[in-house]
């Protein structure tokens, strides 16, 4: 099974080599070649994608703003001739990161380093249909049901999981990027610190999501019309106005 691939790239030369490169590698499928990280989004909407190949110093929004703006985000090789972003791509969750210029050997090895990381998610899928998620937290792995999970927020390096049963919530070093790997479909990252399980939700007004009387998380701007679309395939009804905005 070839991994599926995107390139992004707001340098139409920079862009047209890792097109090459991508075409090279025999495990490598390439669905789209995007000038920006906007172009790259719709693709992303439209098609199903395991892989992203992405610049970091673009007009507009810059990769790794992009790649955290993802709710359910694939695998990411970040390529830039910017060494200061290297620690900041892997807070991300990216696979590798190559330092322009490069050549083929050095796609390689990312495309290697990708493919592993590839196999294993595959491999563990058996895992996720248990619905079941192991956190490290306090020098030990806690066993969770990923449903049991209310919201997640994000704290600097730290994620915190609020669970139903109103148990202290746990907190473990991780990112968002790697979170939303093990989690199922129904939850969704509606702002750059929160996560939510879809499923717990009690209402959405005013911009905001309600879990219950004493707890509102913000919808962020970015993250709107992933939301509402996630809303639209699995609701009925609508307001007298456009019935597709978070306002």
């Amino acid at each position: 099974m070839k991994i599926r691939c995107i390139v992004v790239d707001d340098e139409p030369v920079a862009l047209e080599k890792m097109q090459h490169y991508v075409e090279k590698t025999p495990y490598l499928e390439l669905v789209a070649a995007c000038d920006s990280p906007i172009e790259a989004m719709r693709v992303l909407s439209e098609e199903s994608v395991d892989a992203i190949f992405t610049d970091i110093n673009m007009l507009g929004l810059n990769g790794l703003d992009f790649v955290e703006s993802l709710s359910r985000c694939p695998l990411v090789v970040f390529v830039t001739a910017y060494t200061e972003y290297a620690a900041d791509s892997y807070k991300v969750g990216a696979v590798d990161y190559i330092v322009k210029p490069y050549g083929y050997k050095e796609f390689q090895r990312a495309s290697e380093r990708l493919r592993t990381q590839y196999e294993l998610l595959q491999q563990s899928s058996a895992h996720r249909r248990e619905d079941t998620l192991f956190v490290r937290t306090d020098c030990k792995w806690v066993r969770i049901k990923t449903d049991t999970i209310r919201y997640i927020q994000g704290l600097s390096d730290y994620l915190r999981l609020v669970l139903e049963d109103n148990s202290k919530p746990l907190v473990t070093y991780a990112t968002f990027a790697q979170m939303k790997k093990c989690l199922p479909d129904h939850f969704l990252q509606v702002h750059r610190s929160w996560i939510v399980n879809t499923r717990q939700i009690q209402e959405i007004e005013r911009a905001r999501i309600i879990m219950d009387k004493e707890t509102y998380i913000p919808i962020g701007d970015s993250y709107k019309e992933e939301l509402v679309n996630y809303l639209l395939r699995r609701s009925v009804g609508r307001s007298g106005r456009s019935g597709k905005n978070i306002d």
